[in-house]
């Protein structure tokens, strides 16, 4: 998300640019899709309606649409740069992609009509976390999934990031924190459905390079403190009639 206002923190023109790049799109967008496309219980549904929420510049939609083909798509942003660049990006793939502008935290879509809701590092930039989660659970139908990669408070809080980046920091969140978040807004999901990625660009302190030279080994899950956290949250069925 690039909007400033209480809702966002606005992001530097180096952000802007970076999510331009190819390293965001194959490194970034295209591992994190694979990887939540991993972490279904079962098959996704069949041509869904995907709501892709912070769709900035558009850069996710040839991922989705190769990991979900989705009979139709959505994308969300409070930018309208980053939805006119979104725009061209739908026209340069050939997609129909219908563009909102909307705010997270009051999305202008009706309940219940979502199959798979996209949350791909935007939560991050978010200040009403709570309010944003809500209104995805609103939105999605009984059954429909939340798929959820973000960004830890122990990535965003580096100096590297606090440099190159604007963030609101007093919303980041570890990984556990942003699990038991998503589970008390009535998400259901396993272990079998999260992921900790441990990618060489998340690691800030120096991106892997010590290990790249043979310097020394990454942590092993649960003795290092997570940068990321994937999951593939469902909607419950309870109350269909």
């Amino acid at each position: 998300m690039t909007y400033s206002s209480d809702n966002y923190v606005e992001e530097t023109r180096f952000g802007l640019w970076f999510l331009r790049s190819r390293t965001w799109q194959h490194y970034v967008l295209r591992v994190a899709i694979e990887d939540l496309r991993g972490l279904f219980s079962e098959a996704p549904p069949s041509q869904p309606l995907l709501l892709d929420a912070g769709c900035g510049q558009g850069k996710s939609f040839k991922y989705l649409r190769q990991a979900f083909m989705p009979g139709r798509l959505i994308g969300v942003d409070a930018d309208p740069q980053s939805l006119q660049r979104s725009r061209e990006e739908a026209v340069n793939l050939g997609m129909a992609v219908e563009l909102i502008d909307s705010d997270c935290a009051n999305l202008k879509i009706a309940d219940a009509s979502v199959d798979l809701l996209f949350c791909h590092q935007t939560f991050h930039h978010l200040v009403e976390q709570e309010k944003a989660l809500a209104e995805f659970y609103r939105v999605l139908k009984p059954g429909g999934y939340l798929l959820f990669a973000e960004s830890t408070e122990a990535y965003i809080d580096t100096w590297v990031i606090r440099w190159l980046f604007r963030h609101p920091m007093q919303v980041q969140k570890s990984a556990a924190q942003y699990l038991e978040m998503i589970r008390q807004q009535g998400f259901e999901f396993g272990p079998q459905n999260v992921s900790y990625p441990y990618l060489w660009w998340s690691r800030a302190t120096d991106f892997g390079l010590l290990e790249l030279l043979g310097v020394c080994k990454p942590k092993p899950f649960g003795q290092r403190e997570e940068t990321l956290v994937n999951v593939v949250a469902r909607k419950p069925l309870e109350g269909v009639v």
